[in-house]
Parts: C-alpha cells; sequence; structure tokens
C-alpha cells in the first residue's frame, strides 16, 4: 500500500468581498516533493486560465498513469518506444444523478517504436492492458470520502 499526500491551500484576501461571482478561485497545491502548483478553478467557474484546474489535473493525471503504465508493461515485453505523446481531453457535464462530474476522458497517444512494427490489435492488446492497470483510472469510479477536520 501507498498513501500519498498534498497541501492545498487558499485564502480570502484581506478587505475583499466573499460571494459567488468574484470570490478568488487562486490557490495552491503543495505536492509530496516540494513542488507548488499553481491552481484556480476552471475559467468557466470563474477561475484563471493561466493556472492549471482541478478538471484539467484529473485528465492529465489519467493520460500520464495510461502512459507509464503503457511504457512500464512495453519495457517488461522488451518493446523499445522511442517516444509517446497523448493530447488527451475531458468532458465536463451532467452525469446520470444530475451532478456535475468528468463523464469522459478520451487519450490519444502516438507511440513510436525501435525497430518494432507492432500491428494495430497487437497495439491495441498493449493499450488495452496499460487501461486495466493504471490505478488512476481504476479510481475514478471510487466513492470519495470528506473527513472534515
Amino acid at each position: 500500500m501507498n498513501e500519498y499526500g498534498a497541501t492545498v491551500a487558499w485564502h480570502l484576501k484581506p478587505n475583499t468581498p466573499f460571494d459567488y461571482e468574484s470570490f478568488n478561485r487562486d490557490h495552491e497545491w503543495t505536492l509530496g516533493g516540494g513542488e507548488v502548483v499553481q491552481a484556480s478553478a476552471s475559467p468557466d467557474f470563474f477561475g484563471q486560465t493561466n493556472r492549471v484546474n482541478p478538471d484539467e489535473a484529473v485528465v492529465a493525471a489519467t493520460a500520464s498513469c495510461h502512459m507509464l503504465t503503457f511504457l512500464s508493461i512495453a519495457a517488461k515485453r522488451g518493446i523499445k518506444v522511442l517516444s509517446y505523446i497523448d493530447q488527451p481531453s475531458g468532458v465536463v457535464e451532467k452525469n446520470a444523478d444530475g451532478r456535475m462530474a468528468i463523464t469522459r476522458i478520451v487519450l490519444r497517444p502516438r507511440v513510436v517504436f525501435d525497430e518494432t512494427d507492432l500491428d494495430g490489435p497487437a497495439l491495441r492488446k498493449l493499450h488495452d492492458s496499460a487501461h486495466r492497470n493504471c490505478f488512476v483510472a481504476n479510481s475514478l469510479t471510487a466513492d470519495i470520502v470528506v473527513e472534515p477536520a
């Protein structure tokens, strides 16, 4: 078992209003290694375009996990990968329960191999295995537990 954590911090600036349309959504994520990510809400929800938003982060994390799983499987099978580039996208809309959710993530990986010419079915099989073993993708249907301090 592994456990991961982060610090997510937001503060209301002195003498600023706190109402839905105008409160500042800018905040910071401090990750386990000390990296600080400047974050905000999606621009669709009054956030800043020059900061990462949680929706983008979920899409990127899903694509990153899939890629790393794919590369691990390829390496274990002796298939040398020269490059892997993905431009994933995600859709936020109301789900079947009428709640806003990321309902679909589309991965679009382009993989270049070294002297290995995988046919369509073999490449599909590698991606299927990566998808089955990607713990981020496997977690997207998990219950979310909130434990207030």
